[in-house]
């Protein structure tokens, strides 16, 4: 679980430097309209310290908001007009948190699960 919970929080991951704060970027795209980032994207979550696994993960973006997930944890994150990312992943093992930057049709960041354990980096790529 932990290791599912670390890749969902990463991808969407989505973060890197030069962040926004959370309330920030959910407030940016509250009103649902098409956002510059909208679409499908592909997040490399890499682990850099901890027991957590690497992984490929695929998000989608729609109206700013974060969307992916298979039922066995939730995500919830924003992404701003400017490219800021907050992404929190929770499952019944915990939670992780990702922040970072978008820029174009690629981005990334760091990532931490809510007890340290495990720390890392993501980078993501527009699939479409």
């Amino acid at each position: 679980m932990r290791n599912l919970l670390t890749a969902t929080a990463i991808a969407i991951a989505l973060v890197a430097t030069a962040v926004m704060p959370s309330d920030a970027a959910r407030k940016q795209h509250s009103d649902g309209q098409p956002g510059v980032y909208d679409g499908v994207w592909s997040v490399v979550i890499d682990t850099s310290s901890g027991a957590c696994n690497s992984y490929r993960v695929s998000i989608r973006i729609t109206g700013g908001r974060v969307e992916g997930g298979d039922g066995d944890y939730s995500l919830d994150g924003s992404v701003s007009s400017s490219g800021g990312t907050v992404v929190t992943v929770s499952n019944s093992a915990g939670s992780a948190v990702g922040y970072g930057r978008l820029h174009g049709s690629s981005g990334g960041g760091w990532w931490r699960t809510s007890g340290g354990e495990c720390t890392g980096s993501w980078g993501a790529t527009r699939r479409s």
